[in-house]
């Protein structure tokens, strides 16, 4: 069952959106910050009328001869406030505590606080919202001073029509700036996807075979995916020819156990004699097994190719390991004739991969029962030596010349030319083995100058 698959998202859009929504928030905050500024605006135009208004009435008030407060309106004042909205206007004095002298009697006062000349508030008059202005003032007898106050009020329909001018002009200009940086935001990032699109098409034109690195230049942010990307057409690249590797050595080594394979075969049905039959058939095992020997150690050999890349190293006992893979050769090493045994005692801890370690010592220890001879000794060591774990496989055969053993570690590559069955991998597949782990191999003559001493040095598991 295939995993569903993540839908696309633009980030065009995922970016304009974020901006939209923040800019919309901080757009509404500053509407609200507006409004208050405007009515504050238009309150502090419309006191400023309405004290001008006040102060005149108030310059107009005298005392009359019997002590009472008179006064003459100059209507000029109350022009002040006209406008074009239609606003009524409204008035009132009043003398000491109690004593109402002219103007609409019913108008609201506000309170003033002590020593205050001049008030300002909202009020009700008739139903319609007013804005109000109280001056306090004192007419000259000559002899004593009489308190007066003059009340002022006018409807707030030319303050309303200026605080909603202040706030669309507001209004206007945060959408103007949304719009503007949506534009722009817009633009930028599509300018700044073009380098992203000529990768995609640089992609896109590649041939499959190409697997060299993308040299297009990008953004910083984006040189992390690039190298990713890199990295990976790196690492398939180099899967891509160990299986070209691989199939091209299984073609050719294949080829000539299924060639003697199919001519022993030949061989066996045109012959009447039943010892000849035998006798092709046993060839053509043989080379079935030497063909399935082959593949088993190219297959190993690609296990270890696609290790190199990803390998699950853990602690393991190097002597216990050693040991089972020893034992499970004994039956083998005697029917060959060959002496087979194991030295190391207590545990030998090292970071390894245990199938891997386990493919090494088996192919060391193949490779000197194949080699050997009949009669000869194959020691498996395993011992702590300067720090490191030493695995050590020793036979008293032949051995490989000197100038023979740096050859021998290449593929297909044999120590010597004869009848003896081989691939030329078992050497190669342990020093493979060796060089994933980290350890160095060592090929050098076994005890008393005989033989071949094959030594690896694996670092020990702190």
């Amino acid at each position: 069952m295939t995993a569903a698959v993540p839908s696309a998202y633009s980030l065009r859009r995922r970016l304009l959106a974020w901006l939209l929504v923040s800019t919309a928030v901080i757009g509404a905050i500053a509407m609200i910050d507006t409004w208050d500024e405007a009515v504050d605006t238009a309150n502090e135009v419309s006191d400023r009328v309405l004290a001008g208004s006040a102060l005149a009435i108030a310059e107009r008030v005298i005392v009359a001869e019997d002590g009472s407060l008179e006064v003459d309106i100059p209507y000029v004042a109350l022009e002040m406030l006209t406008s074009a909205a239609q606003d009524r206007v409204f008035y009132r004095v009043d003398g000491p505590p109690g004593t109402f002298v002219t103007g609409y009697q019913n108008l609201p006062s506000i309170p003033r606080r002590e020593g205050q000349a001049a008030a300002f508030g909202d009020a009700s008059f008739r139903g319609d919202p007013i804005r109000v202005a109280a001056l306090a003032r004192s007419a000259s007898t000559g002899i004593n001073s009489v308190p007066f106050t003059v009340t002022v009020a006018e409807t707030t329909i030319a303050r309303q029509q200026l605080t909603h001018a202040i706030l669309l002009r507001s209004a206007l200009r945060i959408l103007f700036m949304i719009l503007g940086a949506a534009a722009i935001v817009w633009v930028a990032v599509t300018l700044s996807l073009r380098p992203l699109y000529r990768f995609s098409e640089a992609l896109s034109e590649r041939s499959p075979d190409d697997l060299h690195p993308i040299t297009e230049r990008v953004p910083n942010e984006v040189q992390g995916l690039v190298d990713t990307v890199n990295s990976f057409m790196v690492r398939l690249e180099g899967a891509l020819d160990a299986l070209r590797h691989f199939t091209g050595n299984a073609g050719h080594q294949l080829r000539t156990p299924l060639a003697i394979v199919r001519t022993q075969l030949t061989l066996a049905r045109r012959s009447d004699n039943l010892e000849e039959v035998q006798q092709a058939a046993e060839k053509a095992d043989e080379a079935v097994g030497d063909a399935e020997r082959i593949l088993a150690q190219l297959l190993l050999m690609a296990r270890i190719d696609a290790a190199a890349r990803s390998t699950a190293m853990r602690e393991v006992d190097l002597a216990d390991l050693a040991r089972a893979v020893t034992a499970e050769h004994v039956p083998r090493a005697a029917e060959a004739g060959i002496d087979l045994g194991f030295e190391g005692e207590g545990e030998v801890m090292t970071i390894a991969e245990p199938i891997l370690i386990g493919e090494l010592v088996k192919n060391l220890i193949s490779n000197a029962l194949l080699y050997a001879g009949t009669g000869a000794e194959v020691t498996v060591r395993v011992g702590a030596q300067a720090g490191g774990a030493v695995l050590e496989v020793e036979d008293n055969g032949p051995g490989i010349p000197r100038d023979r053993r740096e050859a021998v570690l290449k593929r297909f590559e044999r120590g010597e030319a004869g009848e003896r069955p081989g691939s030329g991998l078992g050497l190669p597949i342990v020093e493979e083995i060796a060089r994933l782990h980290g350890a160095s191999l060592v090929l050098a003559e076994g005890g008393e100058g005989k033989g071949l001493k094959v030594g690896i040095s694996f670092a020990v598991a702190k």
